[in-house]
């Protein structure tokens, strides 16, 4: 691996996109540190030190967040509106004929997936500022001249449009590293918000508890072989092609097509996008909640304080719903992505079966009965990782399970970024002739 480093800094072209790629997330990570105005730090921190889900946007934003700067959101808002996209894919047909149409159809889909970020991303500055101006530490706001009405309103607005131009900024970082670096942009723009707290927490712990650092590195050390290895994992489906006669040239005829491939079914399909779901689903009804514990009437606030002890992320029964939301999410995504790729048509229309099965209807129930066989694992796999800081904390492996390097969401992601890196770094390698780093 650290020839094939050696060989890609060797080469002009390659050398020139590493350290572009590595301008571009140097540049989004001094971006993460200009504070957005009218923000008071102290109560800002000791508002994270005591929300759960604060602190844990704040791990995905890479610190951004517990600092309110323009990075506050990094590339969320974008993520929601291309899942947003997706999910209607099915139920518009417009957008499902440009999902078919090739490279022009994807672009379309593109620019109207940058249009529904920029007014997402101004709901979620919203929501995230407003969460943060209600809540009050020794008296004082987090957020100050905070109102849509009044003369609060012209700083209202500014923070927002700040927070989504910030939003804007990191898309376009992302971009920039897709057509000039190595790697997706935007799956490393996450990857560096998460990553960029890591050594943080690491001198933390050496000079807190040397003891949970070394149990912490295990585990990880564990987690991440477990990852590769199921995110590796693929069933390959035999699909067989049959000769076509293009033309009849004297008396000799003229035959094209035939030949074996396969059709490689991963087992988690999905990624880590059913932790997402699960996440803020699960996350939803404790945050709902907070605000009406302290409500005047005593019936409200008895069953908002018992709907935020559920949902607060502390208790075993968050978790298991957690565990079981995760799986559902699986099977949930994972069919509706490979309903779209319509396999079994267009193998039909190629003149390719799978030896044994008719081809059309008999094909598609045959695919989707092995991709839910497979998936199961996929699911499971993806719901014990999601409950694994739960899991440390009731075998009692750490003092701390908070203190965790990096969440198991967070490490999900982190893996699958440098597995697709290091691929697309190998093909570069592969078409100059050298070794490259996947034997």
């Amino acid at each position: 691996m650290i020839q094939a480093m050696r060989n890609a800094f060797k080469l002009p072209d390659l050398r020139r996109r590493l350290l572009v790629t590595f301008l571009i997330l140097a540049i989004f990570r001094l971006a993460a540190h200009v504070p957005v105005p009218n923000v008071d730090p102290v109560a800002l921190k000791q508002v994270f030190e005591a929300n759960r889900l604060l602190g844990l946007l704040d791990m995905f934003s890479g610190g951004a967040m517990s600092s309110f700067s323009v990075m506050a959101m990094g590339v969320y808002p974008y993520i929601t509106a291309s899942l947003v996209i997706q999910l209607l894919m099915p139920i518009i047909p417009r957008l499902e004929e440009l999902a078919k149409e090739g490279e022009a159809g994807r672009n379309k889909l593109n620019q109207y997936t940058y249009y529904l970020t920029v007014p997402l991303a101004f709901l979620q500055a919203y929501g995230q500022a407003s969460l943060l101006a209600s809540a009050r530490r020794g008296g004082t706001p987090v957020i100050s001249n905070w109102g849509l009405s009044g003369p609060s309103f012209l700083p209202t607005f500014a923070t927002l449009c700040t927070l989504t131009a910030g939003t804007i900024f990191a898309i376009w970082l992302g971009e920039l590293i897709n057509e000039q670096g190595i790697g997706n942009g935007i799956s490393l723009i996450i990857f560096g918000g998460i990553v960029a707290r890591v050594p943080q927490r690491v001198g933390a712990l050496l000079v807190g508890n040397v003891r949970d650092l070394i149990v912490f590195l295990i585990i990880t050390v564990i987690t991440v072989g477990v990852i590769v290895f199921v995110q590796e994992g693929q069933r390959r489906i035999p699909v067989q092609y049959g000769k076509r006669v293009l033309a009849l040239r004297g008396t000799r005829l003229r035959m094209a097509g035939g030949g074996s491939t396969h059709i490689p079914l991963r087992v988690n399909s999905a990624g880590m996008i059913p932790l997402i779901f699960a996440q803020s689903i699960m996350l939803f009804p404790g945050t709902v909640a907070s605000y009406f514990v302290n409500a005047g009437n005593p019936w409200i606030s008895q069953i908002a304080n018992g709907i935020y002890q559920v949902f607060n992320g502390r208790s075993n029964t968050y978790w298991i719903l957690y565990f079981f939301m995760v799986i559902a999410f699986a099977y949930f995504y994972t069919d509706i992505v490979f309903q779209q790729q319509n396999l079994a048509e267009n193998l039909k229309r190629q003149g390719g079966f799978i030896p044994g099965i008719r081809p059309g209807k008999r094909t598609a129930e045959y695919l989707n009965g092995v991709l839910r066989r497979i998936t199961l694992v996929g699911a499971l796999f993806l719901g014990v990782i999601a409950i694994l800081p739960w899991l440390v904390d009731v075998l009692g492996l750490v003092t701390n399970p908070g203190a965790m390097l990096m969440t198991s969401a967070g490490l999900l992601i982190v893996v699958g970024v440098v597995l697709d890196t290091m691929k697309q770094l190998e093909a570069q390698l592969l078409m100059r002739h050298y070794e490259g780093f996947i034997r």
